[in-house]
């Protein structure tokens, strides 16, 4: 993982990013569509990381052999940690809606990244229709934010999946549930479920190293209780979770996991896909079924 001093002043800005491109684009390209033979698609949840993300090769391979791993869902639907409206709203769902670049202080690189996606109004539309209420409000001019963007770039970079974005209609794990469990039937059709945030999330943690055990401390936790299949003590993670407040100083990085466990069949099937440090923050990324 690059060093402070390499996120601030990058020599090759995005530039693992550019060599994923030039190495995978065609199998990405060429991947197979779901069918419904396939049987319903995981609800995942994915620690997306800032944009020097892509400047870690191995975090993005990770995340492209993550991808491949499943069939290229017909559309994906992502609640990030950087969107809670109430009640729950959805994101421009037009073709090639711009970026919504809602981060500061990075190489200007960053704020050109482009990941223009199909049109997904038929999926917008769908998730209107089942949150409950009406009217559901769409910003018609708030592309994917970073959570969002950053992790897709990596996971589908062909651009060619239909992507809405969901608000966190507030931090209450109950409320993250609850919107999951809405989303549920969408997998069943093929629709990637997919919560957003980073397993922990400190940035005290670059300025004092010797906080690492807390947050070693929180991610063993995390892996274990994840691993039941223990919604209600994820859910209250903040009383439960050695080291939750360091980990975790907010919870909106948490959470979408919650959303991710909300939209499964089955929370015993969870697993850990993959799982790394970055800056001291770990990066443990789950799918369930």
């Amino acid at each position: 993982m690059p060093t402070i001093d390499e996120l601030i002043n990058p020599t090759r800005p995005a530039g693992a990013y550019d060599d994923l491109l030039a190495r995978v684009l065609p199998a990405a390209r060429a991947q197979r569509v779901w069918e419904p033979s396939d049987g319903p698609l995981p609800a995942i949840f994915v620690s997306h990381g800032a944009p020097p993300t892509l400047d870690h090769p191995e975090w993005l391979h990770d995340l492209n052999t993550w991808g491949q791993s499943m069939p290229k869902p017909r559309a994906i639907v992502v609640i990030s940690a950087h969107w809670e409206n109430a009640p729950a709203a959805l994101g421009a769902s037009g073709a090639g809606t711009p970026l919504y670049y809602d981060f500061g202080g990075f190489h200007p690189r960053y704020y050109t990244l482009e990941y223009s996606t199909p049109d997904a109004t038929d999926l917008a539309n769908r998730i209107a229709g089942s949150l409950g209420y009406n009217p559901v409000h769409q910003f018609t001019d708030r592309g994917l934010d970073h959570g969002a963007f950053i992790p897709l770039m990596a996971m589908y970079p062909a651009a060619d999946v239909p992507v809405v974005q969901v608000s966190m209609p507030s931090l209450e794990p109950a409320a993250l549930l609850a919107l999951g469990a809405r989303l549920r039937t969408l997998r069943d059709e093929g629709v990637l479920v997919m919560g957003s945030g980073y397993m922990t999330h400190s940035f005290e943690i670059i300025r004092r190293p010797a906080l690492a055990g807390h947050l070693e401390a929180f991610d063993e936790w995390a892996g274990q209780t994840i691993g039941r299949g223990d919604i209600d003590s994820l859910a209250d993670f903040g009383n439960k979770a050695p080291g939750a407040r360091i980990a975790h100083p907010t919870a909106d990085h948490f959470v979408p996991l919650l959303a991710t466990f909300g939209a499964a069949h089955d929370p015993s099937t969870a697993r850990t896909v993959f799982n790394r440090t970055a800056l001291g923050n770990h990066t443990r990324s789950i799918q369930v079924h």
